[in-house]
């Protein structure tokens, strides 16, 4: 049983409108600390205003949170002393290089020079940045930038970190880098609630996920769970060629129903509750000419679940107002 003082985060009913468009409409969330909570949903669901309201940077119209015990709203600056938030963009100084952001963070943080000094070179070294240190931000690539982001987040280590979409638009080696870094973060206690998009990401991480779509959980468990949930199988087949991809999503659509097509660019995904249609299916794509480098028949991917939840893929949808930025800031 899950109680209140083992929750690092608690909302209830909140609900977040910008004009005509309710961005928001109720969501409930309980994460316990020390883990890593995955909100998962396609652009417009209403993530990152979900994450603006418990960071207390907007208000909420309507519900209740608290985060490590406090009031979002009443309990604002207690909040903030205790979180931080890493959003969709690099918020270090690109004309500082990246020694020189993380030694003026630790002093803006309270810290003195020397000890300043030694964090900024603790870090560094931590997330793969010593060689770089004295370079200028904006010489770095997409992959060190976001790293260097999530340090600056951590120069005085947050019990709870927000991460909104942290490996958006990063190539395949450097995500895995910022999926390291998460889990040392978590491994040393810090709890961190997890926006994104990608359904790999938040299966890799996440003990426990709530699917949001058109501002509203739709589903919540672990992502064991979310899977049993779809009450079937599924074949994943990895292709030889990534350019016969489309060929092989021709043939599969034709014999199993609608494809999921994943991030890796030679694999396919296609719900199969028997495994005798799910060896005809991989014939039938053999015979035409189509070049497998394995398959698999087991539990649903869980870009097959919110299919399956939500009738589109994770990747689709809307963009979510932008307004955010122009809502007041809890005081």
């Amino acid at each position: 049983m899950t109680t209140t003082s083992s929750l690092a985060i608690e909302a209830t009913g909140l609900v977040k409108s910008f004009d005509q468009t309710r961005a928001v409409d109720g969501v409930d969330l309980a994460v316990r600390r020390g883990s890593v909570y995955g909100v998962l949903g396609p652009n417009g669901a209403g993530k990152t205003t979900t994450i603006r309201m418990l960071a207390t940077l907007i208000r909420p119209d309507a519900g209740t949170a608290r985060v490590l015990g406090h009031d979002i709203v009443q309990e604002a600056h207690a909040v903030r002393a205790l979180v931080s938030l890493t959003g969709q963009l690099a918020s270090v100084d690109e004309d500082l290089t990246g020694r020189e952001n993380l030694i003026l963070l630790g002093r803006l943080l309270g810290l003195g020079r020397p000890a300043a000094k030694a964090r900024a070179t603790e870090l560094l070294e931590a997330f793969g940045l010593a060689e770089a240190a004295g370079r200028l931000v904006k010489q770095y690539s997409g992959g060190m930038r976001r790293r260097l982001d999530i340090a600056a987040s951590i120069v005085v280590t947050p019990e709870l970190m927000f991460l909104d979409e942290p490996t958006t638009g990063l190539d395949p080696r450097s995500r895995n880098q910022v999926w390291d870094i998460i889990r040392a973060l978590v491994a040393e206690g810090t709890t961190i609630l997890l926006c994104t998009q990608y359904l790999e990401e938040a299966d890799q991480l996440a003990d426990g996920i709530a699917v949001i779509d058109d501002g509203r959980v739709i589903a919540e468990g672990t992502p064991g769970q979310l899977k049993a949930s779809v009450g079937t199988g599924a074949l994943h087949v990895r292709l030889l060629d990534p350019g016969q991809r489309t060929a092989a999503e021709q043939v599969l659509a034709r014999e199993l129903g609608t494809v999921t097509l994943p991030a890796d660019p030679a694999a396919l995904s296609v719900s199969c509750a028997e495994a005798d249609r799910g060896a005809e299916a991989i014939a039938v794509l053999a015979r035409s000419g189509v070049r497998i480098a394995d398959f698999a028949l087991g539990q649903p991917s869980l870009d097959e679940v919110f299919l399956a939840l939500t009738g589109h893929p994770a990747e689709a949808g809307p963009g979510e107002p932008t307004a955010a930025v122009e809502e007041e800031e809890v005081v």
